[in-house]
């Protein structure tokens, strides 16, 4: 899959539970979010790209990541 894509798909993610106040619920959430939503593949693409520098993927997004 095109890596853009995917990182507008997670920061979609991300703009969606930006909203909650509790910093650790909402990095759960994007976490989970993908966890349940997105095939193997795209896991493993989105951490791949973190781990090269991951520099558009938003904070709480980035932070999800790490824990997949």
């Amino acid at each position: 899959m095109d890596k853009s894509n995917l990182i507008k798909m997670a920061n979609d993610i991300g703009s969606f539970f930006k909203s909650e106040p509790d910093r650790a619920l909402a990095i759960q959430g994007v976490e989970q979010h993908i966890r349940n939503f997105w095939e193997p593949r795209m896991r493993k693409e989105i951490v791949e790209y973190l781990e090269k520098g991951g520099a558009d993927l938003m904070d709480i997004v980035a932070e999800a990541v790490k824990k997949l």
